[in-house]
């Protein structure tokens, strides 16, 4: 037929274009990554930033006392992640990073991504272990903008665990060693849970957050937390 031209594509030409969408992908998907981490922060530090309010209203209406964590309360309902529910609007939507992996599954289970700090929790006695210095007031906090109330939750905590809902901060310098001191702390902690490419086998790539007594909530690089923990004290109690 005069004047026809056959438009298909040749072999060359289609695999020049493969090559071309695959390049395009290599250099969007980190950008892709690291636009859904950063909203994935975003809506977690909005849910601390709640956790956190409600936490002061609590302790404005209990003589300045914070909620208590299963540390020291054998009654789920009595814990803060219960005891909030008058304070916000939705605890199960805010109770759940949403960079969690476990995150449905702690759903499911009405545990929480969210740690309190156990500096927060009454003193007690549990077998060798003593805490007798404790700050269970907001009105004990010389300065509440330094004093860490949430944490986000490790990894290795179970989903079903309902007593997960706290750290052990008490015992994260027991040791001298900074490395002990890291074990320790990424152990209750998940310092790398916001990041875009696969983890460092120390855990030092990514970031996390940390809520303070004022309310404000605190994105922290991952090795800035360990660098915390070469610190002479202790970077989770709260300045007398």
């Amino acid at each position: 037929m005069r004047g026809y031209f056959n438009k298909a594509f040749t072999l060359i030409e289609l695999l020049v274009v493969i090559a071309v969408i695959a390049m395009l992908m290599a250099v969007l998907l980190p950008s892709l990554r690291a636009a859904r981490m950063l909203a994935q922060r975003t809506v977690s530090a909005s849910n601390m930033r709640q956790l956190g309010v409600a936490i002061t209203l609590y302790a404005n209406d209990h003589k300045g006392r914070f909620p208590l964590t299963m540390h020291t309360s054998t009654d789920r309902k009595k814990t803060w992640v219960y005891t909030l529910l008058p304070y916000v609007s939705d605890v199960d939507k805010i109770r759940i990073c949403p960079a969690d992996p476990k995150g449905k599954e702690r759903l499911a289970y009405n545990t929480t991504s969210y740690l309190f700090n156990e500096y927060l929790t009454p003193m007690y006695r549990l077998g060798k272990l003593v805490a007798e210095e404790s700050f269970i007031s907001l009105q004990q906090l010389r300065r509440p903008q330094d004093t860490h109330t949430l944490f986000v939750a490790a990894d290795r905590w179970s989903a079903d665990d309902a007593g997960a809902d706290h750290t052990h901060s008490r015992s994260w310098f027991l040791s001298t060693n900074p490395q002990d001191r890291w074990s320790a702390v990424s152990n209750d902690i998940q310092p790398d849970r916001y990041r875009s490419g696969s983890p460092a086998p120390d855990k030092t790539r990514g970031s996390t957050l940390f809520a303070f007594a004022d309310t404000r909530v605190v994105p922290t690089d991952a090795a800035r937390v360990k660098d915390l923990t070469a610190l002479p004290t202790n970077f989770a109690k709260p300045k007398r």
